[in-house]
């Protein structure tokens, strides 16, 4: 699971601390770029429907440098929920080795497709997924009929698995 040398990932769940404030300075982040508003469409994750929650540390400071987790959709269908990385290690392949990350524990769970949704205010977010092989869909519940709300999805193989995780 393991792909950036410089990184720990590690699982912790849902209600981890460091998961939890990594996740409010997402929220801050959002509230910043959005307006103070409520970003969630539907219910918000929770304990009860992430499939797998993971932390990334610099192995050098010891400190949280970002979070990501699955939210399981159906058995087989799972959606990317809270990637984020702490600002001033952006570029320098965190992202990239979470979204790896989930991808092989996606496929060690069985999940054969991830989606993720991005807002017209992070067009980082929406080149992130393109860049790392997602499509564009149509916005699946409960993004549907949501403005400015754009929407992508992966197949996960044991090809594409291997290839993420190598990257």
């Amino acid at each position: 699971m393991q792909t950036n040398p410089r990184l720990n990932i590690r699982h912790v769940t849902w209600s981890n601390p460091v998961g939890a404030d990594l996740r409010a300075a997402q929220q801050a982040e959002l509230d910043a770029r959005f307006g103070s508003a409520d970003h969630e469409s539907g219910a918000p994750p929770s304990e009860a429907d992430t499939a797998v929650f993971l932390v990334a540390y610099d192995k050098g400071s010891g400190q949280p440098v970002g979070c990501g987790g699955l939210r399981l959709l159906d058995s087989t269908t799972a959606e990317i929920k809270r990637l984020y990385v702490v600002p001033y290690t952006r570029g320098s392949g965190v992202a990239s080795s979470i979204l790896a990350s989930l991808e092989a524990e996606a496929f060690a769970q069985g999940i054969t497709r991830i989606t993720a949704e991005a807002g017209s205010a992070q067009p980082d977010g929406r080149n992130f997924y393109e860049n790392s092989g997602f499509d564009a869909v149509s916005n699946f519940s409960p993004y549907v009929g949501v403005e400015h709300s754009y929407c992508y999805a992966k197949t996960i193989d044991s090809h594409s698995a291997a290839h993420t995780a190598m990257a």
